[in-house]
């Protein structure tokens, strides 16, 4: 009779821990509860930070314990803005730096991404820049190179377009992405302040059977998957090539999409 109280008594006392550190185990082993972080950074300073429609703090603005999860930043200060979704990774600090203007042509700006991997993968604004870290020349973005972990400093350029320069850390085990968007000179803002800049097109992505549809690196149906999309989304539409439409997600990225699973947003 003791022996059963005695086994009684343990399983109860087992029970009760499983139930008090069932939270802890879930968040060690399974990332439930893992968190992710921003910084915001922009020139002006002291411009004001919206995550998701809901103002948040000043630049330069940092914090660490947001949910993993896509955002619409909005920064803002005297008319002048910038506004864009971001997808921040679990356990990962994305750094959102840039120069706030007061129309689309004159934005300017990085946006820095870790994610498990190796390497560096670089985007850009216009398409075709050329890269060089540390340097050397890599070639036109969009590319991805294979480089050492550590500190390392990255510069974009593009015919007239101001030069962008980042210096950023990669961790081990981890790839850095950096999407850049060059600026005009002022030569070139000059002739851009004038005439009226006609709305970007755009496509939404209609139903598929799959529940997402692929973007693929050329105009096939052979060619390689880079990206999925869903249902919804909205991709600024380049050109239109033979049934299919070369598209940019919102994160930078460019690629092909089927023509038959995509419909041209009315102006």
């Amino acid at each position: 009779m003791k022996k059963t109280i005695v086994w009684f008594l343990i399983l109860i006392s087992a029970i009760s821990l499983i139930i008090r550190y069932s939270g802890v185990m879930a968040e060690v082993f399974l990332g439930v509860k893992q968190k992710s972080g921003i910084s915001v950074f922009s020139l002006p300073d002291e411009a004001t930070v919206f995550l998701d429609g809901k103002e948040v703090g000043k630049t330069p603005f940092e914090d660490k314990n947001l949910l993993v999860k896509q955002y619409d930043v909005k920064i803002e200060k005297d008319g002048a803005y910038w506004q864009g979704k971001i997808k921040l990774n679990g356990g990962t600090l994305t750094s959102i730096s840039r120069d706030l203007a007061k129309d689309q042509a004159s934005y300017a700006g990085e946006i820095l991404t870790l994610q498990k991997g190796k390497g560096l993968t670089v985007i850009s604004n216009p398409g075709k820049s050329e890269v060089e870290v540390d340097g050397k020349s890599y070639g036109e973005t969009p590319l991805t190179i294979d480089v050492k972990s550590g500190e390392h400093t990255i510069v974009v350029s593009h015919g007239n377009y101001l030069n962008r320069s980042i210096k950023a850390s990669i961790p081990e085990n981890f790839n850095l992405t950096v999407s850049v968007d060059l600026g005009l000179s002022e030569a070139d803002l000059t002739a851009v302040v004038s005439p009226v800049i006609s709305q970007t097109p755009e496509v939404t992505v209609s139903k598929t059977p799959t529940g997402f549809l692929r973007v693929r690196d050329k105009a096939s149906t052979a060619g390689k998957e880079i990206a999925r999309v869903n249902t919804g989304d909205t991709l600024i539409l380049l050109e239109e090539v033979n049934g299919w439409m070369r598209v940019r997600l919102s994160d930078g990225t460019e690629g092909f999409v089927s023509s038959r699973y995509v419909s041209k947003k009315s102006p």
